[in-house]
């Protein structure tokens, strides 16, 4: 499992597929969404804004799973 460090409270699920390499753009990270390919905590999630915070898992078909992880702020 691949841990993506986030320094905020949240992310959104398509902005977090852009950081996890999983898509280079918001239309592809769409279309996996609509797809069904993603998971998140073992439910299938179509919303690019659903917000993820530390602790969540992701699973994306033919690129692995993930854990989101709280990095705290930037100092």
């Amino acid at each position: 499992m691949k841990k993506i460090v986030i320094h905020s409270g949240y992310i959104k699920l398509d902005q977090f597929l852009k950081l996890s390499d999983c898509v280079s753009t918001g239309g592809m990270a769409k279309a996996l969404l609509q797809e069904g390919h993603v998971l998140v905590n073992g439910e299938k999630e179509e919303r690019r804004g659903r917000k993820l915070y530390p602790g969540d898992k992701i699973e994306v078909v033919d690129n692995g799973t993930f854990e989101v992880e709280g990095g705290g702020t930037k100092e």
